[in-house]
């Protein structure tokens, strides 16, 4: 019999509307199980942790990625995957930052939650919870069949630091339009196998130290130089440059003789395009060819949240702003597809 832990850290899914107020209020794991009496069906045993204070995903932080980091490594060896609820809002960027912390991840870590609260009538927490479970209990010939931490989401399954939250009011919350679904849910559970990662015969290895020493450049038309200068003069190691189209920045002097100042104190900055669908192309165009001469990292097609996760990733396992820009562009776990 498998055996399948659930880490409950909070989010709507495990929400109940006070009778009086209104107000949805977090409730505990044994009320979870009472409004999904299905879970005994399932051919597995279940084995639960919850955190001791319930969070809104609002308030998630790298401590609690570390923690669940933690939690994973320490339970490894005794169960067959982990399905960790979570709110929907920063979930992308949880999952992208435990792939980077997973290193040769061989199970399942699938995040879910809900658009809806476990007990309301046409909540979408029931199926979300039951068909992460059974992804995660999921072999073949013995073997995990998504040894990804992935993202399932109202019948499909994302590989989690290639999904993005784009809508807040439908049961479709998540896309990834830069790679294609890992698994789909129906009368049968449909998996891509050819999109989905093997772990390389190596030990499993968890990282613990992220760096959030990272501040984020979002471009738009007539962007000042104070704006400019203030971000690129903070007091941080990295910096995430949100661009137009396939990568491309004004090429105004000044811009780009702050951005070769910023680099030569140290700092990395790394390109990814403001478009969902596409990739960062540096060199294509002129208004982009100088900032990949200068030593801005390319992004291509990774999302902001697993840009920013990454990021700090690297900042907390490297020094060498070089060696930090080369893997920024090297495909660690997925993220990324080199054009």
């Amino acid at each position: 019999m498998s055996q399948i832990l659930i880490i409950y850290t909070g989010g709507t899914i495990g929400m109940m509307s006070d009778p009086k107020t209104k107000v949805l209020k977090p409730i505990n794991f044994e009320q979870i199980m009472e409004n999904v009496p299905e879970l005994e069906k399932l051919n597995c045993k279940i084995m639960v942790h919850s955190f001791e204070q319930i969070i809104d995903s609002s308030n998630m932080n790298p401590e609690i990625w570390s923690e669940l980091a933690h939690l994973i490594k320490e339970n490894y060896d005794n169960v067959d995957g982990f399905v960790i609820l979570h709110g929907s809002d920063t979930m992308a960027f949880t999952a992208s930052a435990l792939s980077f912390m997973l290193e040769n991840l061989g199970k399942p870590v699938i995040f879910t939650g809900s658009q809806l609260p476990i007990s309301a009538i046409r909540t979408d927490a029931k199926e979300n919870l039951m068909t992460a479970i059974e992804i995660a209990k999921a072999k073949k010939h013995d073997r995990a069949r998504v040894p990804e931490v992935c993202i399932y989401f109202d019948y499909k399954l994302f590989r989690g630091n290639r999904a993005f939250k784009y809508n807040s009011s439908k049961f479709e919350a998540f896309r990834s339009p830069n790679y294609p679904i890992l698994a789909e849910s129906g009368v049968h559970l449909k998996f891509s196998i050819n999109d989905i990662r093997q772990p390389l015969d190596a030990p499993f290895i968890v990282h613990r130290d992220l760096v959030s020493d990272v501040a984020v450049l979002k471009l738009y038309p007539g962007i000042s130089p104070k704006v400019v200068e203030t971000i690129l003069n903070s007091d941080v190691r990295g910096i995430v440059m949100e661009t137009f189209g396939a990568g491309n920045t004004t090429t105004d002097a000044w811009f780009t003789g702050m951005l070769k100042n910023a680099i030569n104190s140290g700092k990395v900055i790394l390109d990814i395009s403001q478009c969902k669908v596409g990739t960062v192309e540096l060199g294509r165009y002129e208004t982009s060819k100088e900032l990949k001469d200068m030593g801005i990292a390319n992004g291509y097609d990774m999302t902001y949240e697993a840009a920013i996760t990454k990021m700090m990733y690297l900042l907390g396992q490297y020094r060498e702003p070089l060696m930090i820009k080369e893997l920024l562009e090297t495909d660690l776990r997925g993220e990324l597809t080199v054009s």
